[in-house]
């Protein structure tokens, strides 16, 4: 066996902000309830919300307290993650949701920028930083917009659409403790601030970087967000704030135009969906990998998890070599089926998945020479009292995505294009107006016809394979989300700081497993245990017969679910 340790800072565990220093702000922000810290495993019998960030988790509380729906709770949440979260999230970046009303009544919006009319000044490779970078147009605001709709039509929305950005306006201007999540991820990237200008002139503070709980205001944002609030979302596309945009864009050197943004749109698609032990899991459509998650989930429907002990080296393997067919499959065929054939169906289709599932040698590990795609992003959900159920995903994909701030709006532009490729044998190549690849993918779990589990997870290719290890405990193992969340999980492949293709286990998984493992043929890496490479999901459960609402966020970040 190759074992070999990993670790990283507790900073990087811990997260983000302390809770002792929340009721602080409470003058700065009026219209948030600051709660008192509640216990890690929240519960519930009228709603709930969870997110990365305590601020925002307290902004999609206050909405769902004073009447709102799940919609416009996650707006609220993610509008205030864009803020206090800049390093994962933001206004110009992408984002994705699925949606459904207490009786199971899906749909998704995956809001995935497009690539330019002109590609032209694209040969060789894709840069991953810096204004060429800046390669698809940002669909996130376009999402807000479409849910608050969704939310007005079909959920009986009451709440202004301005009323849901002001608390991330008054975070923005009034100013919010810097997170050690941030922090971290300044420091880790110091080095590199010559090709992220828009970091070092945005979010260093007198050219230092900040320390934990130091106020940070962003005023230009907040006119930014202003703007969105008191024009609505499409003038990001189409109105005043749109010319401000395109000429950013052009003077930062990206070939983004006002027309690409007039024809950015979040598609409004109804989900996949697979089988899974009498329920249904459902996902986004391509070229989202939720797909490779349903794959994996229905590779497992095919196995007895109850004979096999949860944490068991049998338990690892198998999650790992379903993790491993799924992704070859993602890898040979997930694009953006406006352009190819994405054959959804076919893999997740009952004879492939029986097919599929034979290949697993339950003695001996498959190769994996496969290509890691990394990304960063921020999960968070809400149910509200009438069983309406929101889970989201928001990114910039790159920690800080492109490094390039747009003009004096404050904004960081996200990088997710260069996750295109320019070999023409690929199909995720690059082409005018197509969206790449996105490795986001929340999700959804319905049960006897309504939404049982809301759920997803921060960490690129690491997502379907931390939604594995979750929803079999959840589901198969009756964990709450809480020990759900916790309990040990791997990684296959390169992270940004482990280049081999290993499979990376947390130490508290134990040397039995590790031993094992490596006897059956995976290269292991151990990792401290509550890593952060391990994902940062969160999990909200509706128990129907309890009356009983559950929800966490994982322990290793500083992310809370709050019941009302």
């Amino acid at each position: 066996m190759k074992n070999s340790k990993l670790d990283l800072s507790s900073q990087t565990r811990r997260g983000f902000i302390q809770t002792s220093g929340i009721a602080a702000l409470a003058p700065l922000i009026p219209n948030i309830a600051f709660a008192q810290p509640s216990p890690a495993l929240a519960s519930s019998s009228k709603g709930m919300v969870t997110s990365p960030h305590e601020l925002a988790t307290q902004a999609g509380l206050k909405v769902l307290q004073s009447g709102g729906n799940a919609i416009e709770a996650v707006i609220a949440i993610s509008s205030c993650l864009s803020v206090t979260y800049p390093h994962f999230s933001g206004y110009g970046g992408d984002a994705f949701m699925i949606i459904s009303d207490a009786n199971g009544k899906a749909q998704t919006i995956s809001g995935i920028g497009q690539a330019p009319q002109d590609i032209s000044g694209y040969s060789g490779s894709i840069p991953f930083r810096g204004p060429k970078s800046m390669l698809t147009s940002a669909a996130y605001v376009d999402t807000l917009g479409k849910a608050y709709e969704i939310s007005k039509k079909d959920m009986q929305g009451k709440k202004s659409w301005s009323s849901l950005l002001t608390p991330a306006i008054k975070l923005a201007k009034d100013g919010f403790p810097v997170s050690e999540s941030e922090v971290f991820w300044l420091n880790f990237r110091l080095k590199e601030m010559g090709s992220l200008p828009g970091v070092e002139s945005g979010y260093l503070i007198n050219g230092k970087v900040p320390t934990p709980g130091e106020i940070f205001k962003q005023p230009k944002l907040a006119k930014t967000i202003e703007m969105i609030a008191e024009r609505g979302h499409r003038d990001f596309y189409e109105g005043k704030l749109a010319a401000i945009l395109a000429k950013g864009l052009k003077d930062a050197g990206s070939p983004l135009t006002a027309r690409d943004l007039a024809l950015t749109q979040a598609q409004i698609e109804p989900p996949l969906s697979v089988a899974y032990r009498g329920g249904t899991l459902l996902g986004n459509q391509p070229p989202t990998q939720a797909i490779t998650t349903l794959e994996i989930m229905g590779i497992l429907e095919r196995f007895d998890l109850s004979k096999i002990p949860e944490g068991s080296p049998d338990y690892y393997h198998l999650l790992v070599e379903a993790v491993k067919l799924a992704f070859i499959d993602r890898n040979k065929y997930v694009a953006d089926p406006k352009f190819v054939d994405v054959p959804s169906q076919r893999l997740l289709s009952n004879a492939y998945l029986d097919q599929q599932a034979k290949k697993i040698n339950m003695q001996t590990a498959m190769p994996w020479p496969y290509v890691y795609k990394q990304g960063d992003t921020v999960y968070l959900a809400a149910v509200d009292s009438k069983g309406n159920c929101a889970s989201m995903l928001t990114t910039v994909y790159y920690d800080w995505g492109s490094g390039v701030q747009v003009g004096d709006t404050g904004m960081l532009w996200h990088n997710r294009g260069a996750s295109f490729s320019l070999d023409p044998k690929s199909p995720n190549r690059l082409e005018s107006g197509k969206r790449p690849f996105h490795t986001l993918n929340p999700g959804m779990y319905i049960k006897d016809g309504r939404p049982a589990i809301l759920y997803g997870t921060q960490g690129a290719d690491g997502q379907p394979q931390t939604l594995a290890a979750v929803l079999t405990r959840l589901i198969d193992y009756k964990m709450d989300p809480l020990t759900a969340l916790a309990k040990p999980r791997f990684l296959l492949g390169k992270t940004f700081s482990d280049t081999r293709d290993s499979l990376k286990l947390e130490k508290d998984a134990g040397q039995e497993v590790f031993v094992e493992l490596g006897k059956r043929g995976h290269e292991m890496s151990e990792i401290t245990a509550q890593s952060p490479l391990a994902g940062h999901p969160g999990a909200i459960v509706i128990d129907y017969q309890a009356k009983k609402i559950t929800g966490a966020h994982d322990p290793r970040s500083d992310g809370r679910a709050l019941g009302v």
